[in-house]
């Protein structure tokens, strides 16, 4: 008897896990069955800008828009960001302003594979990243309703020359886009992290172009905001 009684304990589990296994089913078809009306996946850029991975789950910026008076401002190490915001400026026919550091970088300076060259030694301490601009208000500022922010990606982050400029200036009521210039690097979390640092604006998903920027691929990146 003993025997009988577990035997018919043990049947009574099996068959509550297989009516359990069938409720789960059953909830998982409804969840496939309304999942299948949502609308096609958002589209993302080619170069790869503002790209995030699932596992840092940053708050997705919105889609750039283009309108009243703009302002291209820009620092360029080597040429590269200076040829992409000249590209901006003719798509938008906007007003182009230059970050010029008090002292300028050198290419010995820009040399990253130097550990003791300056922008090695600003990387690692973080307190030596300031960096004092010739001007850092552009004349009429308030009078722009957008302004491009364009910066080579060092380290992953904005170039640090940028940050006064950010830091001084008021943003409220302008549409603010970053833009960046990279050998492969994404333009990544660099335009949240100026955003942040700004604290006004409404700041907008940017764009970060690779070694194979041509004008055209950034005319057509502006073409595309409006």
């Amino acid at each position: 008897m003993r025997r009988v009684r577990i035997y018919r304990k043990k049947r009574k589990v099996d068959d509550d896990e297989k009516l359990t296994v069938l409720l789960m089913t059953l909830a998982m078809a409804v969840l496939l069955t309304a999942c299948g009306s949502d609308p096609a996946p958002q589209k993302t850029t080619s170069s790869g800008s503002g790209m995030v991975g699932a596992a840092e789950k940053a708050p997705e910026m919105p889609t750039a828009r283009v309108g009243g008076k703009t302002l291209v401002v820009y620092y360029s190490a080597t040429g590269r960001t200076r040829t992409a915001a000249e590209a901006i400026a003719a798509a938008t026919q906007g007003a182009l302003f230059e970050l010029v550091p008090q002292q300028p970088y050198t290419e010995a300076d820009l040399d990253y594979n130097n550990k003791d060259s300056r922008v090695s030694r600003e990387h690692e301490d973080a307190a030596g990243r300031h960096v004092a601009l010739v001007k850092d208000t552009p004349d009429n500022f308030a009078a722009y309703d957008t302004v491009f922010i364009g910066y080579p990606i060092w380290w992953g982050s904005a170039a640090w020359p940028v940050d006064d400029f950010v830091k001084h200036n008021d943003f409220s009521g302008k549409t603010v886009i970053p833009f960046a210039t990279s050998h492969s690097s994404p333009l990544g979390a660099s335009g949240r992290n100026l955003a942040a640092m700004a604290g006004t604006g409404t700041w907008q998903e940017g764009e970060c172009f690779d070694q194979s920027m041509t004008k055209e691929k950034v005319t057509d990146w502006v073409k595309s905001l409006k």
